[in-house]
C-alpha cells in the first residue's frame, strides 16, 4: 500500500517592525527569505519612516513595506491582517507597541536588545547610548538579549541572552559590533525555535547557539550571572 503523504505545514509569516538601517532584518532575511526550504516567510516589513535602510533592503527582496509613522495601532493591525501574519519581530523598531497590537499577538511579538537585560535598558537606551552605559558600568561581560514584548520598554520576559566580553581598551563602536555579529546570529536562531516549533515551545532562559564565539568560552556560563557582570578592575 501506498504511504499517505501528510500535508506540510503552511510556512510561519512573519513581520519585522523597524526604525534604522536594518541588519537585523537582514539577518532573518538572509536566514529565511532567500532559501525556498525555508518554513519561515517575511511577509511585512513595517518602518517608522520611509527613508531608512530597512526599506530599501525590503524592496530589494522583494518584501511588501508598510511605512507608518506614529503609534497607529489601527494602521498597524490593518497592516498586520492583510499580510496574514503569524508572528512579529521588533529589529531596532524604537517605539512601543501599542496594546492592541500586543493583544492580537499575545506573546508573539519578540525583540532583540544590544545588552543583557535587565540592565542597559528602558526607555531611550537604544544603539550608542547602551554601549556607552555598559562601559561606563565597567561590568566585564555585554551581550545581546531577545525577549517578549509588553507595554513597556526592554521589560518583557527574558526568552535568550548571547554574552560578549568587554575588553580593556573596548570602545562604545568597537563593542556594539562585536554585540551586532551575535545579534545577527541569535535573533534567527531564536526565532525559527519559537515559531516553528522545533524542540522546547519556549527556549530557557540563556539559551546560545552550538557555535558561539571565542568571547563565550572566555567567560564560561555566564549568561546566568551576565546582568550583573563583575566590574573591571
Amino acid at each position: 500500500m501506498t504511504p499517505i503523504s501528510q500535508p506540510s505545514a503552511p510556512p510561519v509569516r512573519l513581520a519585522v517592525f523597524a526604525s534604522g538601517g536594518g541588519t537585523n532584518f537582514q539577518a532573518l532575511l538572509d536566514a529565511f527569505h532567500a532559501s525556498p526550504d525555508s518554513r519561515i516567510r517575511i511577509v511585512l516589513l513595517l518602518a517608522s519612516a520611509a527613508s531608512i535602510g530597512a526599506v530599501e533592503r525590503a524592496e530589494r527582496a522583494g518584501v511588501p513595506v508598510e511605512v507608518i509613522a506614529h503609534a497607529d495601532s489601527e494602521g498597524i493591525l490593518k497592516a498586520l491582517r492583510t499580510a496574514h501574519v503569524d508572528w512579529i519581530v521588533l529589529a531596532g523598531y524604537l517605539r512601543l507597541v501599542p496594546p492592541a497590537v500586543l493583544e492580537d499577538f499575545p506573546g508573539r511579538v519578540l525583540n532583540i536588545h544590544p545588552a543583557l537585560l535587565p540592565s542597559f535598558g528602558g526607555r531611550g537606551m537604544y544603539g550608542r547610548r547602551v554601549h556607552e552605559a555598559v562601559l561606563d558600568s565597567g561590568v566585564r561581560i555585554s551581550g545581546a538579549t531577545v525577549h517578549r514584548v509588553d507595554r513597556e520598554y526592554d521589560s518583557g520576559a527574558i526568552v535568550a541572552q548571547w554574552p560578549v566580553a568587554v575588553r580593556d581598551d573596548d570602545t562604545p563602536e568597537a563593542l556594539a559590533a562585536r554585540v551586532l555579529q551575535v545579534e545577527h546570529r541569535l535573533l534567527p536562531a531564536v526565532v525559527e525555535r519559537l515559531t516553528t516549533g522545533e524542540g522546547s515551545a519556549d527556549p530557557k532562559p540563556h539559551f546560545t547557539p552550538s557555535d558561539a564565539p571565542p568571547e563565550l568560552s572566555e567567560i564560561g556560563a555566564g549568561a546566568s550571572s551576565a546582568s550583573t557582570g563583575a566590574t573591571r578592575r
